[in-house]
């Protein structure tokens, strides 16, 4: 990444002709880039023709819990954009941010402020404000993207109400979709009374993610 600092990363690629856009996805606070849904991700949108790569911010390369500060955060993952818009190999003309969580608020704060050119970015449940603290939303800095956005949102997530979230998205300058996960929580799990497996979910935001890469915006 820069200096003896490292980090660790993985490039999921298609078995044969790779689309022109890539993806880059971050994990959320409490996991890392081996989460169950990004991996899951990562492998279809490569069985899609996307190549994706994932990678882990220093604090979980170090085994560490809580996050970095967000100079770091932030240095992380424009390392890895850079990593991949200079591939040798699998160089993509147009790259997409995604997140789980953390990982996608910090790709949109960088594209707020225009410290990289994200096609497109993807929320994986976006933390838009912490729990029980609806009055205190991060959003302020959503309005000033101009790339298309994607929002996943569970109806139990404590972190995204989403009266809230529609009232934000109502208001953004950039074109938007919002796909709802009916029960899903944070991270998109379902109580057992669903009966749903959690890959069934994943299949619903690889499919609903992979039409909307494809449609025009």
């Amino acid at each position: 990444m820069t200096g003896d600092v490292r980090v660790s990363g993985i490039l999921s690629i298609p078995d044969s002709g790779a689309r022109d856009t890539g993806l880059i996805l971050a994990h959320g606070a409490g996991n890392d880039m081996r989460h169950p849904m990004l991996s899951f991700l990562a492998e279809g949108l490569a069985g899609e023709g996307y190549p994706a790569l994932r990678f882990n911010f220093l604090y979980r390369e170090m085994g560490k819990k809580a996050p970095d500060n967000q100079a770091m955060l932030y240095l992380v993952w424009q390392s890895a954009y850079r990593f991949f818009a200079a591939h040798p190999k699998y160089r993509p003309k147009h790259i997409a941010g995604a997140g789980k969580s953390l990982g996608g608020r910090i790709a949109s704060q960088l594209a707020a402020e225009g410290m990289l050119a994200f096609e497109r970015l993807i929320f994986l449940g976006y933390p838009l404000h912490a729990p029980g603290k609806m009055d205190r939303p991060r959003d302020s800095h959503l309005y000033k993207i101009a790339a298309p956005m994607f929002f996943f949102a569970g109806t139990r997530d404590r972190f995204c109400d989403l009266q809230l979230l529609q009232q934000v998205l109502s208001k953004l300058n950039a074109p938007w979709e919002l796909e709802v996960i009916e029960g899903g929580d944070h991270s998109f799990q379902v109580p057992k009374s669903y009966a749903t497996d959690p890959t069934e979910i994943y299949e619903q935001i690889l499919c609903r993610t992979v039409e909307w890469l494809e449609a025009p915006h």
